[in-house]
């Protein structure tokens, strides 16, 4: 179980993931050897899953950000494993959430462009036969988007 102080140690890594130990234990009001023995504990929990760079999605070259809503043939084990198989291979495929509603699933893809979703689209989701149904939402903007999860209370 994670406390306040697990807490802090990470929202501080969310916000800069190169901090060192000593900024980050004096960020947190720890002295050294506290502080790195609860984040690699943090760590070997499982509770902090790895560290990557935020890139900016435009410079990199994939501007478009699409929201695509899926409904399944049928709620199976089956075919609810048959696609998430599929979906763990799609490198385009950032966010894939199992949903409550008319839909089965929520995916955020990102592309190039849209020549290049309708390529991801007809090679990819249309030729799983456990899909019922698409629809598909393109995000004009990005309003906001954080790595930092809010405080929670204790």
């Amino acid at each position: 179980m994670i406390d306040h102080m697990d807490r802090r140690i990470i929202r501080e890594l969310q916000v800069d993931g190169r901090i060192t130990n000593q900024a980050l234990a004096d960020k947190v009001g720890l002295s050294p050897s506290p502080c790195l023995r609860r984040l690699r504990r943090l760590e070997e929990d499982g509770v902090i899953r790895g560290y990557s760079a935020t890139v900016d999605q435009n410079r990199y070259g994939l501007p478009i950000n699409v929201f695509v809503s899926v409904k399944l043939t049928r709620q199976s084990e089956d075919t609810l494993a048959e696609f998430e198989q599929a979906v763990a291979g799609w490198d385009e495929v950032l966010d894939c959430f199992l949903m409550t509603g008319t839909r089965d699933y929520l995916l955020r893809v990102v592309a190039a462009s849209l020549e290049a979703y309708e390529g991801f689209l007809k090679s990819c989701l249309t030729r799983l036969p456990c899909v019922a149904s698409i629809e598909t939402s393109f995000a004009l903007g990005i309003v906001k988007s954080t790595p930092v999860f809010p405080s929670v209370p204790d």
